[in-house]
């Protein structure tokens, strides 16, 4: 029967389909056709195949040939099925046995040369093959050790098309072949500064470590030179490691990016920082074909900086309203959505005006209080009412430069502090669906678990009836002080935690 079949995977997001690789042969007019809703990368893979065949001594049949990428509903984009459709074909004429590609998965672009080429996500591909049921996952050897990563697959490395056809029992002599490397792995400094680098600030400081603690956001308002971008910096390495599976998805959406995956998982927080030009595509992620992700969610599980944050568009600031609420990008397009991870802690740095002068020499600032109102008005509302805490950062004077404390708080010290705040937390909140403070939900704070000490919140009742918070903001309070609270080993937040957190909320406007 001259039909064969075989697999690979459509990633959607940062999730994979098992697509259905089907090839037939036919005694119609000579042709190769591609079916199933390729793009145009996928639907060039007609002449690379012939070509990597034919180089591989392996001629594709010169009959009717149908290949049908099923679902046939579902775009497929890149060139990661070449392989696939190779050794169906292939198969399809008997040059490879069917039943052995029948239960492989299979993935790599081919060369003209006949060897396979590394491709872009792997990572999330092999995972969404593992989920499937597959045992077996062929891959092009210079993305081997980042298919590696994950467990319970037998993962095959091939150099050329001719290697895994050999492998599934194709009666060929061996050839020699160099494969095709991957990208080498970056290597990332671990050394992003240490918080005693910083000279005064107290409260900013101590606003890092309760972020930190809780995966609160933050915004940071003060003139040139007063430290935000070294304090937001080094705000990375005051968070946790990460575990297995936040590892594990944070390589997943490097390898979706192109960014290349080493053999072993980066157990530090991101941190992305991108520039004040950026649109909202590139905050958020999109693109016509295949929907690459944006800084949001190259910042799942660690830090979103935007520095000089009213210079960003309006659009790219206020498109990151629904990732800061439910932790998700959903892209759509015509035929699917995508959907990727966004829980990230978004830090914003602005300065007061457009000078940067006001408050430190009102006499030199040249800008009209309306132009200074205009400025921070780029922030808007409801944006700036998710962001749990907002501190007035002041330039630091001579006399803090000299000063000498007893004292200085160092990354790793505060990092173990917050670990174990952290893990109160956790404990807490073991019986519900969170394990950060921020995430938590305003009818759990109002629950008899949730609720603070009796009395504590009269100070945060008066704010909410004066219109000084929202309800939103009443909240977002809330959850700070269970931090504060937590940091401080204390059963319940008291009126001295809320009042705390109270500051960190309203310091700005002080």
């Amino acid at each position: 029967m001259p039909l064969a079949r075989t697999h690979a995977v459509a990633l959607l997001g940062i999730d994979g389909v098992i697509v259905q690789i089907e090839a037939d042969i036919s005694s119609n007019l000579p042709g190769f056709v591609l079916i199933g809703l390729p793009d145009a990368a996928l639907g060039e893979a007609r002449d690379r195949v012939r070509a990597a065949a034919h180089n591989s001594e392996l001629a594709i049949t010169a009959r009717k040939l149908t290949v049908n990428l099923s679902p046939a509903a579902l775009p497929k984009h890149g060139s990661a099925f070449d392989l696939a459709i190779a050794l169906a074909a292939l198969a399809a004429d008997g040059k490879v046995p069917a039943a052995s590609v029948d239960r492989v998965v299979h993935l790599g672009e081919l060369a003209l040369d006949g060897r396979v080429r590394p491709v872009s996500g792997v990572l999330p591909a092999v995972l969404a093959a593992a989920r499937a049921g597959y045992e077996t996952v062929v891959v092009p050897a210079g993305n081997a050790d980042e298919a590696r990563l994950v467990e319970g697959v037998r993962i095959v490395g091939m150099a050329s098309l001719r290697d895994a056809a050999i492998w599934h029992g194709a009666e060929l002599d061996q050839v020699e072949c160099d494969p095709i490397p991957g990208p080498a792995p970056t290597e990332e400094p671990e050394d992003t500064g240490d918080l005693a680098d910083i000279v005064g600030n107290e409260d900013a400081i101590d606003a890092a470590q309760v972020a930190a603690a809780g995966g609160h956001h933050l915004f940071l308002l003060g003139p040139p030179g007063a430290g935000k971008t070294m304090l937001a910096a080094r705000l990375p390495g005051l968070l946790p490691d990460l575990d297995d599976d936040a590892a594990l998805e944070v390589a997943s959406i490097r390898s979706l990016g192109g960014s290349p995956v080493g053999a072993r998982l980066t157990r530090r927080p991101p941190f992305e920082a991108p520039h004040h030009t950026s649109s909202a595509a590139s905050m958020i992620g999109g693109g016509s074909g295949w929907i690459r992700p944006g800084s949001v969610v190259r910042a799942a599980h660690g830090v979103l900086f935007l520095d000089e944050a009213p210079e960003f568009p309006a659009a790219a600031l206020d498109a990151l309203r629904q990732p800061l609420e439910s932790g998700v990008v959903a892209i759509s397009r015509v035929y699917a959505t995508a959907r990727y991870p966004a829980r990230f802690q978004l830090v914003l740095a602005a300065n007061p005006c457009p000078c940067g002068l006001a408050g430190v020499d009102d006499s030199a600032c040249t800008c009209a209080p309306f132009t200074r109102r205009r400025y921070l008005g780029r922030l808007s509302g409801p944006l700036l009412d998710r962001v749990d805490i907002q501190l007035t950062v002041r330039r630091i004077t001579a006399a803090q430069l000299r000063a000498t404390p007893e004292h200085r708080r160092t990354s790793g010290d505060t990092r173990a502090r917050i670990v174990a705040a952290r893990g109160r937390a956790a404990d807490r909140l073991r019986a519900t669906p969170w394990r950060l403070n921020a995430q938590v939900s305003g009818p759990w704070l109002r629950s008899p678990a949730g609720a603070p000490v009796r009395g504590a919140t009269a100070a945060l009742d008066r704010a909410l009836e004066r219109g000084a918070l929202t309800m939103r903001g009443y909240d977002r309070v809330l959850k700070v002080a269970w931090t504060v609270c937590d940091l401080e080993d204390a059963e319940r937040p008291t009126a001295e935690h809320i009042g705390r957190a109270l500051f960190l909320r309203k310091a700005m406007a002080e």
